[in-house]
């Protein structure tokens, strides 16, 4: 091998002809090492110690290597001050920040680091390949924000289970397999819950019942921005994730489905004090994090520390990192976890105009990228309609989960709430001259109960995580419809089925950008767990083996998702004004927004939609505990209506796309039972 001085960007290894770049930043180092192992050997091939002269150019340190492998693992040693928050150690070998791909770990729940103290630091190695890619023509789908259908998933937990029936469980190989079932479904976008490396096994809790270790299934706790999770490709062993990954990504844009990274930038899988070293502790820790005066990390996630996100290194390392996944990964879509954190300053103050949120929804590589804020975090500070440079922003909307929760457990007072809601959340986002699509509306995600478990638990039920019931949520504003858990009583069932169609069409019929979670449209539960991060088994693999119930169920969202897309009417591009929604309640024309009121219709002009014009929409709730009478009012169009919807009438005629449901006239006394929900649309 032979050496010269290199450049100093870009940041990472790079390929320069038959020899490679590489370049760290590293400010308060005062000596750095670059270390080449083989691929598949833990002896290093070569070391390297960089000239503070030669090799260094400011804050980068960088070296050009000429005779190296195809493929290799590498990593650097870093030595430097001590005290003042600093934690080098020059016995460690670090991971590159800028590490497109990490070796090891390639399969799942084997550690490389299982027998490695933490002290020790890591066997994991940044990796290299010296390959190109093909993208044979592939172009982002660029799908419009008012016609957008997002499908939160977990790339193992969707195939994992025997029942999935594909050849490569639980990878992103295994998603292409479903893209027929998703297309079928009608969804135009997956959210992949995290997909940056992190290390599955670094759950410290057990399973109470069976002394199991648990595992950290989620994946919230990355140790690579950049980098592929290799377990979840099948070709990982050969060094192929970053490959695979984009063979996912090609093959859904083919199908006319976006791909959205649900992204963790807010802390690393570092933890606090006491944990593993991966690379930004052992590079630049009083950098990378928030310290406090005594050198503690401050904790704003509650995952032991917070990363230092408005320091100009890190904005610029988070940049950097998004531009690749958008530019070189294809990626159509981004969801920043807690990311108010992005809103604090390296001493955790709220800041008015944070630097790298500007940053972000400013970048040139990420104009058409669609950008997507969980606008809280862990410490308290609450966004939700109030995120930063918010026009470039979507959010999920908390409010509108909440509000449609309680609307639908039967609380009294709500009818107002639930009409804001679903005319697209005006109060949250107008005043800021946004449009309903920045509100992404979800009644179920990840972090919680799902769907079936929502209106068949009154608790969460986590003894099996390890930590005594004390973990998530307390307040989930569910309702077990009378029952806690499994029965089998049919008429539970029946009023469960009812609830949950309910949640499903006022999601789908709300002006806004709608979010379903995997498996809410065949009713899988969780077994009233509310927090699964750590269960790696069948509460979180979905089974493929459906009833006849679940199969009737998956029916009506895949309807109401066509229903959505046939109409207009349902994808306002703006707010409502004027006319454009007529507003009744049992009796046309008289609204009960009280106190007490659990009811709630109204209207919608289909000529009045801001776009091309549609049919006319009745749309009539009943959250009270007994049978009410609407009566029918004209349409306001004067057209005919049909009858869409009746979440209390068992498949198939709980919806029947127009223009199949039967004629409802004018002036008629409706009746809809007790929890349930009617739709009627005009002629065209």
């Amino acid at each position: 091998m032979q050496t010269s001085r290199g450049r100093s960007l870009p940041l990472g290894a790079t390929a320069a002809g038959d020899s490679v770049n590489f370049s760290l930043l590293c400010r308060h180092g005062t000596a750095v090492t670059l270390v080449i192992y083989p691929f598949d050997s833990d002896t290093p091939l070569a070391e390297f110690e960089l000239d503070k002269r030669e090799n260094r150019t400011g804050h980068h340190w960088h070296i050009f290597v000429t005779g190296l492998p195809e493929s290799f693992r590498y990593g650097w040693r870093v030595d430097g001050p001590k005290g003042q928050g600093h934690c080098f150690n020059p016995k460690l070998v670090l991971l590159d920040p800028a590490a497109t791909a990490i070796a090891d770990g390639a399969v799942w729940g084997q550690s490389p680091d299982a027998n490695v103290p933490v002290e020790w630091g890591t066997r994991r190695r940044s990796l290299f390949v010296r390959r190109r890619y093909d993208w044979q023509g592939d172009l982002p789908p660029l799908t419009p924000w008012d016609e957008t259908i997002i499908y939160e998933l977990h790339v193992r937990g969707f195939t994992c289970h025997p029942s999935s029936g594909v050849s490569k469980p639980g990878t992103f190989a295994g998603l292409i397999e479903k893209i027929p079932y998703l297309q079928e479904l009608g969804v135009t976008a997956v959210e992949l819950l995290p997909i940056h490396e992190f290390d599955e096994t670094d759950c410290p809790f057990r399973n109470p019942e069976t002394n199991e270790p648990l595992r950290n299934f989620w994946g919230y706790n990355s140790i690579a921005f950049a980098a592929p999770k290799a377990s979840y490709a099948a070709s990982a062993r050969e060094g192929n994730q970053v490959y695979e990954f984009r063979d996912m990504v090609r093959a859904f844009h083919a199908a006319g489905i976006e791909v959205f990274l649900d992204v963790v930038f807010n802390h690393t899988g570092e933890g606090g004090w006491g944990h593993r070293t991966y690379s930004f502790r052992g590079l630049d820790n009083e950098l990378y994090y928030m310290l406090g005066p005594d050198g503690s990390y401050l904790n704003f996630t509650g995952c032991g520390n917070t990363v230092n996100c408005n320091h100009t290194v890190v904005r610029e390392l988070i940049l950097s990192c998004l531009r690749y996944w958008v530019d070189r990964m294809h990626v159509d879509g981004l969801r920043f976890d807690l990311a108010s954190v992005f809103g604090r300053d390296e001493n955790g103050r709220v800041m008015l105009d944070p630097p790298i949120v500007n940053m972000i929804a400013e970048d040139g590589v990420l104009a058409d990228t669609k950008l997507i804020a969980e606008p809280w975090d862990a410490a308290g500070l609450y966004q939700v309609g109030r995120f930063p440079y918010g026009q470039r922003w979507s959010e999920w909307n908390g409010r509108y989960r909440d509000d449609v929760r309680r609307f639908w457990r039967g609380e009294p007072g709500f009818a107002g709430a639930l009409a804001t809601r679903m005319c697209g959340s005006a109060d949250l986002y107008e005043s800021s001259g946004r449009l309903p699509h920045h509100s992404i509306n979800f009644v179920t995600c990840h972090d919680g109960f799902t769907l079936w478990d929502l209106v068949s638990y009154n608790q969460k039920h986590n003894l099996a995580n390890g930590e005594n019931n004390r973990d998530g949520a307390d307040e989930n504003f569910s309702w077990n419809s009378g029952v806690e858990g499994e029965t089998d009583d049919p008429a539970i069932r029946r009023l469960r089925i009812r609830r949950a169609k309910n949640f499903i069409a006022t999601l789908l019929l709300s002006q806004g950008t709608p979010m379903l979670l995997a498996g809410d449209e065949f009713l899988r539960t969780q077994k009233g767990n509310n927090n699964t991060w750590c269960q790696d088994n069948e509460l979180n693999w979905l089974d493929w083996h459906w009833t006849e119930e679940q199969a009737q169920f998956q029916r009506f969202v895949r309807l109401m998702i066509a229903l959505r897309k046939q109409h207009p009417a349902l994808r306002r591009r703006d707010f409502f004004h004027g006319g454009d929604v007529i507003w009744h309640g049992i009796k046309p024309f008289q609204a009960d927004f009280s106190e007490t009121s659990r009811t709630l219709a109204f209207a919608l002009d289909g000529t009045k939609t801001g776009r091309e014009p549609d049919c006319d929409f009745y749309i009539a709730c009943n959250a009270e505990t007994q049978a009410m009478a609407f009566r029918i009012p004209s349409s306001p169009t004067q057209r005919p209506w049909r009858r869409v919807v009746d979440t209390s009438l068992e498949s198939p005629q709980d919806v029947l796309l127009p223009p199949q449901g039967p004629r409802i006239r004018d002036g008629m006394a409706y009746t809809l039972p007790p929890f349930s929900m009617l739709v009627l649309v005009s002629d065209e």
